[in-house]
C-alpha cells in the first residue's frame, strides 16, 4: 500500500492516544508542537507524560466511547489485540488511526520530522525501514542551513508586499526565486534596502 504525504491541521483537534508507554510518549512528543488537545487513555503512564501540558490524562482502560469526539486515534499499547480492535473501531468510524504494531491495520502513519520554523520535512518508508526513515531525517537535518528559518519567515513578508504590485503571477514567482537565492547566498535575509535594489534591476531584467 502506498500512503499518499497529506499535511493536515491538527491545531485545536481532538486526539486520543491509547496506551502510556515509550511508544506512546514518542509520539506524543511528536505531536504536541502542533497544537492538538491530546487525552492520553491507559492505566498507567510514565512520569514524563505527567509533566506535559496539553494532555488530558484518563487513569482507565480503553472503551470504544472514548472514540466519539476524536478526531484522529493513536493505539500503541503493548497489547497486539488490543491495538487491532481499536484499529477496526475507528475504521468503522471513519476516524484516521496509527496503530504501534507493524502490519497494514494503520490508516495514516508517523513520518519521521525535520522542522525549521514554518518548514515541515516528513520522510516515510511506509512502514517498511523506520531505521533508513530515520537516516535520511538526519542527513536532510544536515543539509539545512541555520537560518533557514529567518529567510523563511522573510520570504513570507516580501511575497505579500510582492502580491500587491503590478507583476503578473509569473513575474512575482522568479522574482521570490532570485530572493530566495540570494538570501541563501547572502547567509540570512537581506536588508530591506538590498531587497528594493534587486526588485528593481529584477523587474528590469523581466519580460
Amino acid at each position: 500500500m502506498a500512503y499518499f504525504p497529506l499535511f493536515i491541521d491538527l491545531n485545536q483537534k481532538q486526539g486520543l492516544v491509547v496506551g502510556g508507554g515509550p511508544v506512546a510518549a514518542r509520539k506524543i512528543r511528536t505531536l504536541l508542537p502542533y497544537g492538538p488537545h491530546l487525552t492520553v487513555c491507559a492505566p498507567s503512564v510514565l512520569p514524563e507524560l505527567e509533566t506535559l501540558s496539553g494532555l488530558t490524562l484518563r487513569r482507565e482502560p480503553f472503551s470504544p466511547a472514548l472514540l466519539e469526539d476524536a478526531f484522529f486515534v493513536i493505539a500503541a499499547t503493548d497489547d497486539r489485540e488490543l491495538n487491532s480492535r481499536i484499529a477496526r473501531l475507528c475504521r468503522e468510524r471513519n476516524i484516521p488511526v496509527n496503530v504501534a504494531d507493524p502490519g497494514t491495520e494503520s490508516t495514516f502513519l508517523f513520518p519521521s520530522v525535520v522542522r525549521r520554523g514554518p518548514l515541515t520535512v516528513g520522510i516515510s518508508t511506509g512502514g517498511k525501514s523506520p531505521s533508513a526513515a530515520h537516516y535520511l531525517k538526519e542527513q536532510i537535518e544536515g543539509l539545512l542551513p541555520g537560518n533557514l528559518e529567518d529567510i523563511l519567515l522573510w520570504m513570507d513578508g516580501v511575497r505579500e508586499e510582492l502580491k500587491g504590485s503590478a507583476l503578473s503571477q509569473p513575474q512575482r514567482s522568479t522574482c521570490l526565486s532570485r530572493l530566495f537565492s540570494a538570501a541563501l547566498q547572502a547567509g540570512g535575509p537581506l536588508s530591506r534596502e538590498e531587497t528594493q535594489s534587486l526588485l528593481s534591476f529584477e523587474t528590469e531584467e523581466l519580460p
